[in-house]
């Protein structure tokens, strides 16, 4: 939808937007970002992986046993050079204010 004002200077021309346009817009937006998903290989269909549950036994009262295999967690400590900053402290001798009450009496 276009509108077309007249003043005794200027022509202002307003163009809208119908709410079909923007609705083409958005479709055409949303295709275009599941393509680049598809294509990059982020988003697949249709493609599942078979897995299987692993044995498990259980007696009564006792953990069950599981079959699994994981990464072993390696934990320790190294020597590294770290720069820590230095604090000194130095003792001087300083004049410092002082609070007393002095008898006036003779």
């Amino acid at each position: 939808m276009s509108d077309y004002r007249t003043t005794d200077d200027e022509t202002v021309v307003v163009k809208r937007r119908s709410g079909g346009t923007i609705i083409a817009i958005v479709i055409v937006a949303a295709v275009v970002i599941v393509g680049l998903l598809f294509a990059t290989g982020f988003w697949s269909a249709n493609v599942t992986k078979e897995g299987a549950l692993p044995e498990v036994s259980v007696k009564g009262g006792a953990l069950p046993k599981v079959d699994m295999n994981s990464k072993e967690v390696v934990v320790g400590t190294t020597k590294a050079k770290v720069e820590v900053p230095k604090v000194e402290t130095e003792t001087k001798t300083v004049d410092v204010p002082t609070i007393g009450v002095k008898d006036n009496k003779k």
